[in-house]
C-alpha cells in the first residue's frame, strides 16, 4: 500500500490530497474527475481573515475588524474582517496549523510591491523555511506587474489573484508567513484551504526557493538551485529575465546533475526556449513578434517592452512545471541555465554565441524528504528590488 501511495504522489503532485485514511486506498489519495464521486474521511478545514485559526464552526465569528465601517450596520457574520493588515517592516503568521494533513490550496491577493513582500513556509518542527519567496516570484509574477497565468500549478486570475495549487503535505504541523519589506503597510486577502488527515509514509515534503543575479557574470552559468541532499523530485521552474543586450537571449541549455554528477550533468536541454516547452524564440512567425502563451505545464507568461523612457529593456516571465515529468533524485541534485544569446553577426550568419550578462530571478519547486539543506542568505531590499 505505501509503494502505490508513493507512486499516486508522483504521478498526481498536482492533485489535492483528500483523505488518506486507513480504509483508504492509493486512488482515494487525491481528487480528480476519475474519482471525484469516492468519499473519504478527511476533514475540509480553511484559514483566513474570517476565520485565523481554521476551527470547524468558527468562521466570520469577528465583531470587529478590518471592516467594521462597511459593516457596522449589519453586525456580526456580515464581512466584518476580510482582510488582514501587515505593517511596513513586520512579519505576520497567516496560518498555524497543528496535526497532519495537507494544504491543497492558497489564494491572496497581496498589494504593495510583491517583490518586498516574502513568503515562507515551515513543515513539522522546522527552524528555516522549506519555501522562501518573494510572493510575486512564487506566484509566477516576479516583475512586479499582472499577467494572467493558466496552469495546473499556478493560476494568476484577472484583479490579481493569486492562486497555489501544489500540495504540501506534513505530518505535525504547517506554518506560514509574510513578512513585509516595505516602507508601507500591506492589505492581504487570503485563504488556505486544507485537508485534516493521514499522510503516506513516503510522502515528500514540498520546497521552493528564490534566486537573483542581477548581472551574471561573463561565462558563468545561472545558478537555479544547488546544495539539494536527500531524496526527492524537482517539479517546477519560474524565471524572470531581464535581458541587458540586443539580439535573441535565450540559446542557454538547461542542465540537471543527479546523485554525484560533477563536470557533466545527466539531463541536458537544447536552449531556453526548448526547455520552457517553446521554440524558435517564442517567435510569431507572422507579424515577427514575441508571443505569450500559457498552457497547464508551461508558458511564456509575460512580455514587457521598453516605452521608450524608463523601462528601457525587455523583461520576460516564463514558467515550466514538471507534473507528469518530474526530475527524480536520491542523493543530491543541482540545476543550472547558461545566459546565452547570438552576436549580431552571428545570428545572421549562424556563427557565434555570446555569452550574456543579464538581470535574471528564479524560483525551484521540489519535494524531498527532510531534513533539506539550510538555504542560502535570503537577499536584502536593495537586492531584491526591480531596477
Amino acid at each position: 500500500m505505501k509503494s502505490r501511495y508513493g507512486i499516486m504522489l508522483t504521478l498526481l503532485l498536482l492533485l489535492p490530497l483528500s483523505g488518506v485514511g486507513q480504509e483508504s486506498s492509493y486512488d482515494g489519495l487525491a481528487n480528480n474527475l476519475s474519482n471525484l464521486y469516492r468519499v473519504s474521511s478527511a476533514k475540509s478545514l480553511s484559514i483566513s481573515p474570517e476565520n485565523l485559526t481554521g476551527e470547524k464552526g468558527k468562521g466570520g465569528m469577528a465583531t470587529e475588524g478590518t471592516a467594521s465601517g462597511p459593516s457596522h450596520d449589519l453586525g456580526q457574520g456580515w464581512k466584518v474582517n476580510p482582510f488582514i493588515v501587515i505593517p511596513a517592516g513586520k512579519t505576520v503568521t497567516l496560518a498555524e496549523i497543528t496535526g497532519a494533513g495537507s494544504i491543497q490550496h492558497i489564494w491572496m491577493t497581496p498589494t504593495g510591491e510583491w517583490r518586498f513582500s516574502i513568503l515562507r513556509m515551515y513543515w513539522d518542527d522546522e527552524t528555516t523555511p522549506s519555501v522562501e519567496a518573494p510572493v510575486g516570484d512564487f506566484f509566477a509574477m516576479g516583475w512586479g506587474k499582472y499577467s494572467p497565468i493558466s496552469s495546473l500549478a499556478i493560476c494568476v486570475n484577472p484583479g490579481s489573484a493569486f492562486n497555489s495549487y501544489w500540495p504540501m503535505p506534513f505530518r505535525k504541523k504547517a506554518k506560514i508567513t509574510m513578512e513585509n519589506l516595505d516602507r508601507q503597510p500591506m492589505r492581504l486577502y487570503y485563504q488556505i484551504d486544507y485537508a485534516q488527515t493521514q499522510v503516506p509514509a513516503d510522502a515528500a515534503y514540498f520546497h521552493a526557493q528564490f534566486r537573483r543575479v542581477n548581472g551574471v557574470p561573463a561565462k558563468q552559468v545561472y545558478t537555479i538551485l544547488d546544495g539539494v541532499q536527500g531524496k526527492g523530485h524537482y517539479v517546477g521552474t519560474y524565471m524572470a529575465w531581464g535581458v541587458h543586450n540586443n539580439g535573441w537571449w535565450g540559446e542557454g541549455e538547461i542542465k540537471f546533475y543527479l546523485d554525484g554528477d560533477r563536470q557533466f550533468p545527466t539531463i541536458n536541454g537544447t536552449g531556453t526556449e526548448d526547455y520552457f516547452n517553446g521554440s524558435y524564440n517564442f517567435e510569431n512567425r507572422e507579424n515577427h513578434q514575441y508571443e505569450t502563451f500559457t498552457s497547464p505545464y508551461s508558458g511564456l507568461a509575460q512580455i514587457i517592452k521598453p516605452d521608450g523612457l524608463y523601462i528601457t529593456q525587455q523583461r520576460f516571465g516564463l514558467y515550466r512545471w514538471h507534473i507528469v515529468d518530474p526530475v527524480r533524485f536520491e542523493k543530491d541534485f543541482r540545476v543550472t541555465i547558461q545566459d546565452l544569446g547570438w552576436r549580431l553577426s552571428g545570428w545572421r550568419l549562424g556563427e557565434r554565441y555570446m555569452p550574456l550578462s543579464d538581470d535574471i530571478s528564479s524560483v525551484a519547486y521540489w519535494y524531498q524528504m527532510e531534513p533539506h539543506a539550510p538555504f542560502p542568505r535570503f537577499p536584502g531590499k536593495d537586492e531584491l528590488e526591480i531596477e
